[in-house]
């Protein structure tokens, strides 16, 4: 799998698969990465790539002509790619499009800078418009990299046991169940005892308590995923 990036600021993206996970699936060939930067596709001699806004408002925009080159270059050079763009005003990521999404061969991440991208790039080019939220940050970066992590999370091989893909939240509408280290009794001022029933060995029992307690959790932090997981029995 593949996945590129298109930004302004390519060295804000790279760090991340430097360590941990993301580092030894990488280096196991997993998957492959690719920065493209609009500048290097632009027509003038500053390598300007914004401007202000026809109609008047405040701030600059990403402009069509060194976006449309870039994003125009990949499409006749690279196989497959399925472009993505991050804009507050986009679909509400979510895990069913993580899962859906790992089986692409290549994902382009439009990162957008300034007061965003020229209407008209996402029109011609746009497969899929993503959020992560309602607010606005300063860039698209940080929801790329945040979309990135959550897809390759679901590729076979990048996670060291694949079996803990099976309690991640949003499961079956459920929030993941609490979970708890050793020591069994923790005592700061108060004793904190794990779940008893987590220590005996009996792994139905185990399951059962963790489906009451993912139960209850959504129920409390999510109303909303907890409502929806009623609706669907």
């Amino acid at each position: 799998m593949k996945f590129s990036f298109v930004s302004l600021f390519p060295n804000l993206i790279q760090f991340y698969f430097e360590d941990s996970i993301l580092a030894r699936a990488r280096k196991k060939n997993l998957f492959k990465l690719a920065f493209f930067n609009p500048r290097d596709f632009t027509a003038n001699s500053h390598c300007k790539v914004d401007d202000y806004k026809i109609g008047g408002g405040s701030g600059l925009l990403m402009q069509v002509e060194p976006l449309y080159n870039t994003l125009n270059f990949i499409q006749c050079n690279e196989h497959n790619p399925h472009f993505i763009f991050l804009t507050p005003n986009g679909k509400l990521f979510n895990q069913k499009d993580a899962k859906r999404l790992s089986k692409k061969d290549h994902i382009v991440f439009v990162c957008g800078r300034y007061e965003g991208i020229d209407e008209r790039v996402v029109e011609i080019f746009a497969n899929e418009v993503f959020s992560i939220g309602d607010f606005v940050l300063t860039g698209g970066e940080l929801p790329a990299l945040t979309l990135c992590d959550a897809i390759l999370r679901n590729v076979d091989g990048v996670l060291g046991n694949a079996d803990s893909l099976k309690e991640e939240s949003f499961e079956d509408d459920l929030l993941e169940a609490p979970s708890f280290s050793k020591p069994f009794i923790f005592e700061k001022k108060i004793k904190y005892y794990t779940p008893s029933e987590f220590l005996k060995g009996n792994h139905a029992k185990i399951a059962g308590l963790k489906t009451t307690l993912a139960f209850c959790k959504t129920k409390f932090f999510r109303p909303d995923l907890f409502l929806e997981h009623e609706r669907k029995k």
